[in-house]
């Protein structure tokens, strides 16, 4: 099946629910499991929680290069039925050739991908220049505890001498003035998870505050509902810029310059649309307010609230740059008990390592032609920054060939998540090539 029709392997998977919490990934790494063995490819499977396991793959090399990882996480999202044109978790196959789904972007897909890759190679007996390592992770959505951070501390030995790995996201097509590129992820933001508590003197719920804790909640959530804080070029977008205004027309190119002024980005940022949206968070820390708390009881004005922000700061910031920059943001509401606190900060390497980026470039260049490479800052973070403590410089390399007005960072996590068949079939001849020409 995933060597005629990859597309059909993801529909299977998408039909079983991997959600996290609580994953119950054992079943769909069984169907993983079943297509290795039947190939006689050599796996290992460990967990830190029964139900939760996380399988290893091994195809060995000639012994003339390093072993190549290849990871995917198995586990998705939650998804409401809400807003679906087709169940989130029904693998829907449309008139026009679209697998719907929870995970189909998110990375189910990837993962097939790259599975069908390693079956392909081992079916026509080709042995890489490396061992090719073929790893199938749970809980990447709730942070790795139950998958790649277990295996880096618990596992380490199963990576030894790995320099080089695949994961998600890059190699997708996206449109941009008109000309189409296929962005590489070489680097990630670092998770910079805050908890804010601001007080006040509370009082009856029949009055009105203008001052209360509810009032000044919400002019705090205006102010944090806007990309406002400071633009910063780092090096790799610096580099993506540089790429773009290389192959855009002239007429453009003044544009693209004004993104590498922090004191001009954001304008043309506001007037972008979807290409500012997809730019902005890799020019900026970024702060999202999505779990708040205030009051326990209708007729009560609360004394205290708190919010719980999703924070991603770009390489080379610290999390007491993010702290600083929302404590600008927020002067004059904050108040001198308001209390801001990193609850969770996991840093990743400054710099990225560009190895392998000419590889992958040449590759998507066959694959893909009319759509030009360039390295990418993903907003997000991903396993990657896990197998990093290994010194594994990890590439996000999922290649999908999409169309201009499907917006593949707002379907992911969102409803209506979806991706070509024949999209998932172009990954995986990519992966294929790739393989074939590891250095």
């Amino acid at each position: 099946m995933p060597l005629d029709n990859p597309a059909e392997l993801l529909q299977r998977l998408i039909r079983i629910d991997t959600t996290t919490p609580p994953g119950n990934e054992g079943a769909a790494v069984g169907v993983v499991r079943d297509l290795l063995d039947d190939a006689g490819i050599a796996h290992r499977t460990v967990e830190r929680t029964p139900g939760r396991p996380n399988l290893i793959a091994r195809l060995p090399g000639r012994g003339q290069a390093p072993p190549f990882l290849m990871q995917a996480h198995i586990d998705v999202v939650p998804a409401s039925p809400h807003g679906w044109r087709h169940p989130p978790f029904g693998g829907h196959l449309d008139e026009h050739g679209f697998v719907w789904g929870r995970g189909a972007l998110d990375m189910k897909s990837g993962l097939v991908m790259m599975l069908a890759a390693l079956l392909r190679l081992h079916a026509r007996g080709e042995r890489p220049a490396g061992d090719v390592l073929f790893a199938v992770l749970s809980d990447e959505e709730g942070g790795g505890e139950d998958g790649a951070a277990f295996l880096v501390a618990d596992h380490p030995e199963l990576f030894d001498g790995v320099c080089y790995a695949i994961g998600e996201f890059g190699g997708f097509t996206l449109t941009m003035a008109g000309h189409r590129f296929a962005p590489i992820q070489v680097a990630e933001k670092q998770i910079c998870w805050l908890r804010l508590t601001i007080h006040g003197s509370g009082g009856h719920g029949s009055l009105a505050l203008a001052d209360g804790v509810s009032a000044r909640l919400g002019r705090i959530l205006q102010r944090l509902a806007k990309p406002v804080l400071p633009v910063h070029l780092t090096p790799v977008v610096a580099g993506m810029l540089d790429r773009i205004q290389a192959v855009l027309p002239a007429p453009v190119r003044p544009a693209v310059r004004l993104l590498r002024n922090p004191r001009t980005a954001d304008r043309l940022l506001r007037v972008a649309g979807e290409q500012g949206r997809i730019l902005a968070p890799m020019l900026r820390n970024t702060a999202t307010p999505n779990l708040i708390r205030s009051g326990d009881k209708i007729n009560v004005q609360p004394a205290s609230a708190t919010i719980e922000l999703d924070g991603r700061v770009l390489p080379g910031f610290t999390a007491d740059d993010l702290v600083a920059e929302l404590r600008q943001l927020l002067a004059g509401e904050l108040g001198p008990d308001a209390e801001l606190e990193v609850v969770r900060f996991e840093p990743v390497p400054a710099q990225a390592d560009l190895g392998l980026y000419d590889t992958l470039a040449g590759v998507l260049g066959d694959h893909l032609p009319g759509a030009d490479p360039i390295p990418m800052l993903l907003p997000a973070s991903t396993d990657g920054r896990h197998f990093a403590k290994l010194g594994i410089q990890t590439y996000g390399f999922t290649p999908m060939d999409l169309p201009a007005d499907l917006h593949f960072t707002t379907l992911i996590h969102g409803v209506n998540e979806r991706i070509p068949a024949a999209s998932v079939d172009l990954g995986a001849r990519c992966i294929e090539t790739l393989l074939t020409r590891l250095p």
